[in-house]
């Protein structure tokens, strides 16, 4: 346990990485490790920063603004939809590789593992077989882990959420860097040939943002090459934009659905939108799926007839005996209810996982030892079922890729070995497609409850891995249970065709863990390519939603919440309308006057208990002692690249002309502004002043202290603030709202609560 005088030592950390916190913590506590991390979801993490996503209009940016001509505007435009294409054309592009390398490797280990099952079969011996599964598989993860675990671990998981807060306003740390792609994809590719329960779809997405936001900058900071092209974009504002344009260019390329992206990023992402970013972003979502279609045409052998959209195709549906009647309207609502109860337990059990997991596993050793684990039961289990399992089916007509004949008869193979003995998304097409009668009803229960848990136990695990697929996998396994038995009643009608109810239990069991409908019901039509499911598809989705939220919150959600981000919803709390700025403000400020010493500036600057990042400038009279007026806004970043090129002038002429600083000296420091410990100001120099009226920003937004939090909190979310003044009623500053503030407050089981802030 850690002991007081150890906790004031965490709060005095500054606010960097949490894994850089807890490797500081073991440098300072050499006698006693940390077994425990004390965390408590009722916390906001201070280690998370807002973007800039309100331009700074000082008078350098109102200067540019006005030089550029409406020619130069429309060259601007046509940058931004090339950009858009090149980021479909990239997105399609590490699709593609992924999806080869993956069906290469996997493919490789399945026929090792299978050549060994049949030889081991004859003669006896089979945990032989079952050994060497296993070590491949946690090898592989091993591999997949370590490089997650020690190099990024922003690249854990599906990146969803994590691209889900940067385009809220929240600055996660090398969420959108060129290593967290390369990771990324390496770590994808290597967690779904070591046969865990998991999907290449979710990552997509944020492997689409990093691609975004990385071409949209026009270099590469990690690579230290600038291409000298897009400077316009070097701004938070601009690079929001793209990044949704990334994330729908990901889903759309995993499923073939470009309508499916857009419609994702605006439901699930966005926070921002308008109706030109919708048409670039379209654009962007057509392009990646063509870009895909056309290279997995030309790789499969059949260039000219484009017939792979997705990472993952479902096939398509026969609209003869695909039809649906009015008396399974009933059934598919009450599909959409077990898909919502089973989702909310899902997402109840990954949460007091990955309260245990930040607790207690969080050294990178741990993790990785945690994911083999985890591989080498996974194996385990599929071997054991597969063994246990005396369900028979003829291989003639079967579409198996690997069938294991194990005890079977010949000419025969095990039908449990379609389902763990593959890939997940072969196995997902699998049980829509296989014809009545391929599994026995014993089989795929036995199967949706291990891969359940399986599923449940490798979401959170420090690999990257999405959750699209095993939740599609376990849906469509309970989902062709369900429709097995109806045929059992019905003795046998028509209707009962058990891959129909497969498509529906999928959608129930992926919109009860992730509770998106609008999306979904789109991605899953273009997916199978059949418009007559639209309707039970809404149906399921829609019910599934709204019993899953009686219970819990979605899974995306939940793990923003879990990670402490100061994550801003549509709306305030409803219960908040007592509260007024007065009380939500942050106070004393540190204002800046306009005409201020450079000692004072980096003395402000280098203080680390007090990290803000924006400060109003007030009307400096040296002679007078009331308090200012407020004049303007002027950023860390900003004052550190003045310090760094020495805009400032001796005491004695104030009028001396500074050199003019350009905006693209502050776009070139752009995104990573050095420190101000890394900036060497001499004695002499502090004595300077600085003129900061040029720079700072003179039509901040501001608020009275007398509005109600709901006010406050439309405006801060609605123009996507980052500081918010609060003035009285002489315009003199009294506190400053900043986004931590206003997501302080949430609406818990008692009404509203207010959450503590902590600096891990």
């Amino acid at each position: 346990q850690l002991t007081p005088s150890s906790f004031l030592r965490i709060g005095q950390l500054s606010n960097v990485d949490l894994n850089e916190d807890i490797r500081e913590l073991e440098t300072e506590l050499p006698r006693q490790h940390p077994n425990e991390i004390p965390h408590n979801e009722k916390l906001l993490s201070l280690k998370y920063e807002s973007l800039d996503y309100d331009n700074s209009e000082n008078q350098l940016f109102l200067e540019e603004e006005r030089r550029i001509n409406h020619a130069a505007f429309r060259t601007v435009e046509i940058k931004r939809w090339v950009i858009c294409a090149m980021i479909g054309i990239l997105t399609g592009l590490v699709a593609c590789f992924i999806d080869i390398v993956v069906e290469n490797l996997a493919g490789l280990k399945y026929r090792v593992v299978k050549g060994n099952i049949d030889k081991f079969t004859e003669k006896g011996g089979l945990s032989f077989s079952l050994l060497l599964w296993a070590t491949l598989n946690a090898s592989v993860v091993m591999v997949g882990s370590v490089i997650v675990a020690f190099i990024e671990p922003v690249a854990a998981g599906s990146g969803i959420p994590q691209i889900k807060c940067y385009l809220n306003g929240v600055k996660i740390p090398h969420v959108v860097r060129l290593k967290t792609l390369v990771i990324k994809v390496c770590g994808v590719i290597l967690s779904v040939v070591g046969g865990l329960a998991v999907g290449k779809e979710g990552p997509m997405i944020h492997s689409g943002a990093v691609i975004a936001a990385g071409i949209s900058q026009g270099r590469s900071t990690s690579l230290k090459r600038d291409f000298k092209i897009f400077e316009y974009f070097r701004r938070d504002t601009e690079k929001r934009d793209f990044v949704s344009a990334g994330a729908a260019a990901g889903v759309s390329a995993a499923f073939g659905a470009p309508v499916g992206g857009v419609l994702f990023s605006l439901e699930e992402g966005a926070s921002f939108w308008n109706q030109f970013l919708t048409w670039r972003i379209f654009f962007a979502s057509m392009i990646s799926t063509f870009t895909l279609n056309s290279v997995l045409s030309v790789y499969h052998g059949n260039a000219w007839d484009l017939s792979s959209p997705g990472l993952i195709n479902f096939g398509r549906f026969d609209n003869e005996k695909m039809g649906y009647t009015i008396q399974e309207i009933p059934i598919f609502i009450f599909m959409g209810v077990v898909g919502g109860i089973l989702g909310a337990l899902f997402n109840a059990l990954n949460y007091w996982l990955t309260m245990f997991r930040i607790r207690y596993i969080h050294r990178p050793c741990l993790q990785v030892v945690e994911a083999m684990l985890v591989a080498a039961v996974t194996a385990t289990v599929g071997f054991v079922m597969i063994y246990c399992s005396r369900d028979c089916q003829p291989i003639q007509g079967s579409t198996v890729a690997y069938p294991l004949q194990l005890f079977c008869a010949d000419g025969e193979y095990n039908s449990m070995a379609t389902a763990f003995f593959n890939t997940p998304e072969k196995s997902v097409v699998n049980l829509f497609h296989d014809p009545p009668g391929s599994y026995n009803p014993m089989t795929l229960g036995m199967f949706t409850l291990m891969y359940f848990f399986l599923a449940c136990w490798t979401y959170g695990l420090t690999v990257s891995a999405g959750v699209f697929i095993p939740s599609l996998l376990i849906g469509a396994a309970w989902g062709r249970l369900f429709g097995i038995s109806l045929s059992y009643l019905t003795k046998g009608s028509i209707w009962a065709d058990p891959g129909k109810y497969a498509l529906m239990g999928a959608a129930a069991q992926l919109g009860g863990i992730v509770r998106m409908t609008l999306s979904l019901t789109v991605i899953m039509m273009e997916a199978t390519g059949n418009v007559t499911y639209g309707f039970p598809i809404m149906l399921v989705l829609m019910t599934a939603k709204i019993v899953g939220d009686y219970f819990v919150e979605g899974l995306y959600d939940m793990h923003i919440q879990l990670q402490s981000v100061p994550f801003l919803h549509w709306e305030a709390p409803v219960t908040s309308h007592s509260l007024t700025a007065r009380e939500v403000m942050s106070t004393p400020v540190t204002c800046l006057r306009r005409i201020e010493r450079v000692g004072t500036v980096v003395d402000i600057l280098s203080d680390t208990s007090s990290n803000h990042n924006g400060f109003p400038v007030v009307e400096s009279n040296p002679d007078t002692t009331q308090v200012a007026g407020l004049r303007g806004l002027i950023l860390r970043s900003q004052l550190i690249v003045l310090l760094k090129h020495k805009v400032f002038v001796e005491r004695a002429n104030l009028s001396l002309v500074q050199r003019r600083l350009k905006l693209k000296d502050f776009r070139d420091a752009y995104p990573r502004f050095p420190p101000i410990q890394s900036i060497h100001v001499s004695q002499d120099e502090r004595e300077c002043m600085i003129d900061l009226s040029e720079f700072m920003n003179p039509s901040p937004y501001t608020v009275p202290q007398e509005a109600s939090l709901p006010r406050v909190f439309k405006l801060f979310r609605a123009l996507g603030l980052r500081h918010l003044v609060v003035v009285d009623n002489r315009n003199e500053v009294v506190g400053m709202v900043t986004r931590k503030d206003l997501a302080r407050y949430r609406l818990g089981k008692e009404g509203l609560e207010e959450l503590s802030l902590a600096q891990t």
